[in-house]
């Protein structure tokens, strides 16, 4: 496999998945957008009698939408970073998660810069805060996965 073919296989599931995450920032995803079909979904599965309730439900769900999105980038951002780098020492290890991280909180805070533009959007760090969440746990779970892996083998 030559190098341009290498580099695309590792780089264009990270790069698809930020322009996904960058439309889902746009007035697409936005609460009210998200809220038209989740709420009608929530009341109809009996979820839920109560709007405030509902609304509360609502947000979670956005929540767990943001730990889930960078989640998945920080596995496809690792994931990239360890096709493009062989090496396999515990030392390259560990900085591949540690760029993996800094790639996805450094997305994160974009990404919400780029909602302050947004006219039904809202900027908020506790969201970066939330999808930095999401990076660290996929990358947690990766790590360990890693580990319990070299060491059965030892």
């Amino acid at each position: 496999m030559n190098k341009l073919k290498k580099i695309l296989k590792a780089w264009l599931p990270a790069l698809l998945w930020m322009l996904l995450i960058f439309i889902g920032s746009t007035d697409v995803l936005s609460a009210v957008h998200t809220g038209g079909f989740i709420l009608p979904l929530l009341k109809f599965l009996g979820f839920v009698d109560n709007p405030k309730n509902m609304e509360h439900l609502h947000a979670i769900i956005r929540k767990c939408g943001h730990i889930t999105e960078y989640a998945i980038l920080a596995s496809l951002l690792f994931r990239a970073l360890t096709i493009v780098s062989q090496e396999s020492s515990e030392k390259q290890f560990k900085v591949k998660i540690a760029i993996a991280f800094l790639l996805s909180a450094f997305y994160a805070m974009s990404d919400e810069f780029h909602q302050s533009f947004i006219p039904s959007r809202t900027a908020s760090l506790i969201d970066v805060s939330i999808d930095c969440f999401g990076a660290f746990l996929a990358l947690l779970i990766i790590g360990v996965g890693i580990t319990l892996r070299v060491r059965s083998r030892a």
